[in-house]
């Protein structure tokens, strides 16, 4: 396996060598070329065994993501050095393989030369006899052997550069990716898990209701026609069917309200907090500060949904009436803390609520954090800057 490693360090090498006029050339559309050639010595460090992190999305063309590269710092950071130095090690190790490769091989292949007439001078060396070809094959093999090592060594040196130019990059960013795309996973789980609720809300709730209107004036239509001396029933029914209709609307209210109540588009975050306040069941000592003008509303709207899941989770499993929410907003970030003192136990579970949560909350550069030891209450602390970081 070293000796595989080994020689696609020196195969790579060699195709850098024969690559160097083009890298002279690239010079001239540098900005260009630069990721380009940054991304291709990436390709060549996996390919030699290194851990390196391919930054081009498979889904991007090179056009593309050359574009997006050009408006990133990190270009100019990383991609920039990275190909310098691929320019100057490529230009050395042309040196080395053009004069090495070939005069190893003169030197091995000196007594067939002799044998046509030729003397192949490597260097200041000339043979002048039989002999002294004869001795000139183990020096070629010598100076192979050094040439393979000083390719191997100059590709070493490639892989140091390449770490020593992405070390404060790489790490943070192989987190990040990591942590996108075990979000993006949580995040389409509780899509579905929102979506189903919706649909479970609406078939449950709104369409039973309307089903139930639906009956009631088929009813009120027969009875109508049947005996129209019969008010007290037709009043009855109208009555019946206008109860359930109210009850649809109301709840089809409720449903559009958990989507994206008005009053938080209307009013700002304090104000929706405090009308979601007002509707609770519980008992709910509020605290606010601040000014919420500067939050934004994917900001705004994932605080708001925090604490709303906060006291339906109270309300359904905390065992208690009371809960206590303090909320601050500042012109740079937003925090909020619902706590309330009942059974405790909750945690974050994939597809739950709360997961949805943290990942709404995540998708703004904010945090969620649950204590909740049992019988100890429970603790949901949230925060977030005034503006996503995207």
């Amino acid at each position: 396996m070293a000796q595989i490693r080994i020689a696609r360090r020196v195969l790579t090498e060699c195709i850098a060598a024969m690559a160097f006029p083009i890298l002279l050339l690239s010079i001239l559309v540098a900005p260009v070329s630069a990721p380009v050639v940054a991304e291709t010595d990436r390709s060549r460090a996996r390919w030699c065994g290194v851990e390196t992190m391919p930054l081009k999305p498979s889904d991007h063309s090179w056009a593309q993501w050359v574009v997006l590269r050009l408006r990133s710092r990190s270009m100019w950071r990383t991609d920039l050095p990275v190909f310098v130095t691929s320019v100057l090690l490529s230009a050395l190790s042309l040196l080395v393989a053009f004069f090495g490769f070939i005069g190893a091989a003169a030197l091995v292949f000196s007594p067939v030369f002799w044998l046509f007439g030729i003397a192949a001078q490597v260097g200041p060396f000339t043979p002048e006899s039989v002999g002294e070809t004869l001795l000139a094959m183990p020096a070629g093999i010598v100076l192979g052997a050094v040439t393979t090592t000083v390719l191997t060594g100059t590709s070493f040196l490639r892989d140091f550069l390449l770490r020593a130019f992405s070390r404060s990059r790489d790490p943070d960013l192989l987190a990040k990716l990591e942590e996108l795309r075990t979000s993006r996973a949580s995040l389409t789980a509780a899509f579905e898990f929102e979506r189903q609720r919706i649909e479970r809300d609406l078939h449950d709730g709104a369409q039973q209701e309307l089903v139930a209107v639906v009956m009631r004036l088929g009813m009120l239509e027969a009875t109508a026609t049947a005996a129209a001396a019969d008010q007290e029933r037709i009043v009855r029914l109208a009555r019946q069917a206008q109860a359930h209709a109210e009850r649809a609307l109301e709840r089809l209210r409720d449903t559009v309200r958990d989507i994206h109540p008005r009053e938080l588009s209307d009013l700002g975050l304090i104000a929706a907090v405090r009308e979601l306040v007002a509707r609770s069941p519980l008992r709910v000592e509020l605290t606010s500060t601040g000014d919420d003008a500067q939050l934004s509303s994917p900001t705004a709207t994932a605080v708001y949904f925090t604490v709303s899941e906060a006291l339906t989770n109270i309300s359904k499993h905390a065992g208690v009436g009371s809960a206590r929410i303090d909320l601050r907003c500042a012109t740079t970030d937003v925090h909020v803390r619902v706590y309330d003192d009942g059974v405790g136990g909750a945690r974050i579970d994939t597809g739950s609520g709360l997961a949805g949560l943290r990942e709404r909350m995540r998708s703004v550069g904010g945090n969620i954090e649950i204590l909740s030891p049992p019988g100890g209450g429970t603790l949901v602390v949230a925060s977030a800057p005034s503006q996503p970081p995207w």
